[in-house]
């Protein structure tokens, strides 16, 4: 790769790297009030060496994985960065109340402590007593809070892990059904992937000015962490980091932090943008100037056309200009960079091949550098231009492998290539997804996607973006496949219930001529979710098949 960015041979040197070349730039935590708690990158750095050196004295040893179950804090900075500094494998996890609550997350962290032999679980006190309330003792005995790191005396320290090839950290998958998967991912990986970044957003000429990064994408989701977070630690950009909780109240939140800079980039997945529309953040800014955001990327999750169409007009009062709107394609297992739209020609649709109903997919850029992609069939041979198939990469960024997970490994990395899970095509050498081979609904010999019926009944669901609808089937016998949408609602009076049911039923039959086994409306989230905000398709599938979604409708004879 020929870039301007000049990046260390090790992820531990990074951080060091930016404190000595841009000393004064820094990141900033915002509260919910918007106020800046800032530190620049030699405090940081500062305060990284000193917690890598507490992990040593705590008993932490290079090679053992260190899971930081903490919220967007400078907490989490210094033991993230801490961890990867003395060589541990630091994996970051959703805090208490974003995988679900109670007993449901302690079980799943739980489940990441004993598959991945977690030797520390850095989080807070409240953790360690609800794990102990549980009987979840290998949780409890693990637990370490920074308070007690913070009373410890730094122990001597030095890295022998950061060799390109070694494992630098553990990325954990959306975990759609049961335990996530830990990616292991290389020193020359994410290194290779935040150049190859950085040249596609335009940011590696000498002469372009340095930008503001703002993110409220939590830190434990590739999009934030890698997109974000370690993007512009690589490039010495400041960042402010807005607790998600804070953008979730008051999505506005976020756009008024952006609102602050004349050069500004921030990541968010497709509800984000929506969640803007539905709650008019347009007319709630007043005076707010965002002719200053230059890139304004979209991933994570399917790109709704129509979504970053309304986002741009909602805000062209307050000079966002629809042009900064940068789809892009990328996954955990690909060191998140796959595709970009490096040209920033605004968003651009296709229709998808042979779809019945002329539905448009967004074209998600072409392949970053160094990067393969492949539309194949079920063998692995390629397909055509404007054919959908299998989606697969071949590249720098491609991950080592699942931590500890040998089959998982063997069944996504054939012959070196990953195997993504996704579909698409391609169209003059860029990439459209059009949805995931596991969530592929089989219905009267047609195939579809989920989103497609999701998108309709959100539709009638409202709620800002907030509420979501998750489509899956159910076995029918002779009838075969059998469709069924649930959605997440407000309303608890039984004729609205059943008019809502009624809308969503209409809505989908209308557009798609598909008639619904069921409409299921529960309450406002109760339809499982990753913590990036995924729809969990198959526990959502597995809860109704099992009685276990508490419905607030009554179902349909």
């Amino acid at each position: 790769m020929n870039t301007r960015l000049s990046l260390p041979t090790s992820l531990d040197q990074l951080l060091p790297a930016a404190a000595e070349r841009r000393p004064g730039d820094g990141i900033a935590i915002l509260d919910r009030r918007g106020a800046r708690d800032f530190r620049d990158y030699r405090a940081l750095a500062a305060a990284v060496e000193r917690r890598a050196g507490q992990l040593v004295a705590h008993g932490l040893c290079a090679g053992e994985p260190a899971l930081i179950a903490l919220d967007t804090s400078f907490e989490w900075l210094d033991c993230w960065f801490g961890a990867v500094r003395m060589g541990a494998l630091p994996v970051a996890i959703a805090p208490a109340g974003a995988m679900g609550s109670g007993r449901a997350h302690l079980d799943k962290l739980h489940g990441i402590v004993d598959q991945l032999d977690v030797r520390a679980v850095i989080g807070g006190e409240g953790l360690r007593r609800e794990a102990a309330e549980l009987g979840l003792a290998l949780v409890a005995d693990r637990c370490v809070t920074t308070a007690e790191l913070d009373a410890l005396a730094p122990a001597p320290h030095e890295n022998p892990r950061s060799a390109p090839d070694e494992i630098a950290f553990l990325q954990l998958t959306s975990g759609s059904t049961g335990i996530p998967r830990a990616v292991c991912i290389r020193h020359a990986s994410i290194l290779h992937q935040l150049a190859a970044i950085t040249h596609a957003m335009g940011m590696d000429d000498a002469d372009t000015e340095s930008p503001h990064g703002v993110s409220w994408l939590p830190l434990h989701h590739d999009m934030g962490m890698v997109g974000a977070l370690l993007a512009s630690i690589a490039n010495g950009w400041s960042l402010d980091l807005i607790p998600s909780r804070a953008f979730l109240a008051r999505p506005e939140s976020w756009l008024a932090a952006i609102a602050n800079y004349d050069r500004a980039i921030s990541p968010a997945p497709n509800f984000a943008y929506q969640a803007c529309v539905e709650r008019g953040t347009g007319s709630r800014l007043d005076g707010a100037d965002l002719s200053g955001w230059r890139i304004a990327l979209t991933g994570a999750e399917m790109v709704r056309p129509e979504t970053t169409r309304a986002f741009a007009a909602e805000h062209a009062a307050l000079g966002f200009d629809a042009r900064a709107i940068r789809p892009c394609y990328g996954l955990a297992e690909a060191t998140l960079a796959v595709t970009f739209d490096s040209r920033g020609l605004g968003v651009r649709t296709a229709p998808i091949p042979g779809d019945p109903t002329g539905a448009e997919v967004v074209c998600v850029g072409e392949p970053v550098i160094d990067t393969l992609v492949r539309i194949t069939d079920e063998h692995g041979d390629d397909l055509p231009e404007r054919t959908v198939g299998a989606v697969r990469v071949d590249g720098p960024g491609v991950f080592a492998g699942y931590y500890r997970n040998d089959e998982a490994t063997a069944a996504s990395l054939i012959g070196g290539e990953l195997v993504t899970g996704d579909l698409g095509f391609l169209q003059d050498g860029e990439l459209y997804i059009t949805g995931r081979t596991k969530d592929l609904l089989i219905l009267r010999g047609s195939n579809w996607m989920p989103h497609e019926l999701e998108w309709r009944a959100e539709a009638v669901l409202g709620g800002g973006g907030m509420l979501r609808a998750g489509a899956f089937s159910v076995e029918g016998g002779a009838r075969g496949e059998l469709a069924v949408i649930a959605g997440e609602t407000g309303e608890t009076d039984a004729a609205r219930l059943a008019e809502l049911a009624r809308e969503i039923r209409v809505n989908v039959g209308r557009e798609l001529g598909i008639a619904l086994h069921d409409v299921v409306l529960v309450r406002r989230g109760r339809i499982p979710k990753t913590s990036s905000g995924k729809v969990q398709r198959g526990e959502l599938r597995r809860l109704y098949t099992s009685g276990g979604l508490e419905r607030l409708d009554e179902p349909k004879p």
